[in-house]
């Protein structure tokens, strides 16, 4: 089986380690540790490495100038006895990261990492999902639930905003009096959504 892990690499997520220049041992130790969970599969998604379990995201492998990091996209629902989990601002609800800066720190937290990942995919296979507050301050458009109804992702990369972010899509979206102007102003900024960006980020 877990030779069957293994096989099961992703061509994009070859192609974005190649290009890594930051953080390239890191990510390939993070990896390792990720097929080395034999019920996930290695996708990618958001532009970077992302491991689900039959079809559901489970955890996601991203750096960042300061740091790399294991991000688990329903990280709210574990349990922390490590107390490692960061929540990257006040306004994630439901994603948490583990932070590393070396590979020292990575090999030395491994044993852990693995027990959180396996927590992660028993929320999926339990269906728990993450009770998100609503915001009262504006009404998704028809055309912007449209697409979260057709793609989960979305709908999960949009709750993954700040307020602000998701404030200022949701009237320009509404802005436009044609349905068709909606729909194709949400169709444009789709690709931003998934990647984490705000309306005017380039």
């Amino acid at each position: 089986m877990e030779e069957e892990c293994f096989s099961m690499t992703n061509p994009k997520v070859e192609a974005f380690f190649s290009r890594s220049k930051q953080w390239k041992e890191e990510f390939e130790k993070l990896r390792s540790i990720a097929l080395s969970c034999e019920e996930l599969t290695e996708d990618f998604k958001w532009m970077h490495p992302c491991y689900t379990f039959e079809g559901k995201n489970v955890v996601l492998i991203h750096g960042f100038k300061e740091y790399c990091a294991l991000l688990f996209h329903k990280g709210a629902l574990l349990q922390d006895p490590q107390g490692i989990l960061i929540q990257q601002t006040e306004n994630v609800q439901a994603a948490r990261q583990i932070r590393f800066t070396n590979v020292q720190e990575i090999a030395e937290l491994e044993p852990f990492i693995k027990e959180y990942i396996q927590q992660a995919i028993e929320v999926e296979k339990a269906g728990l999902s993450v009770d998100f507050k609503e915001s009262k301050e504006f009404t998704i458009p028809e055309e912007l639930q449209l697409k979260f109804d057709e793609n989960p992702d979305l709908k999960t990369a949009f709750q993954d905003l700040t307020p602000g972010r998701q404030r200022a899509y949701v009237l320009y979206f509404s802005q436009a009096k044609q349905p068709k102007t909606r729909l194709s102003r949400v169709e444009k900024y789709t690709q931003h959504i998934l990647e984490g960006k705000g309306l005017n980020d380039k």
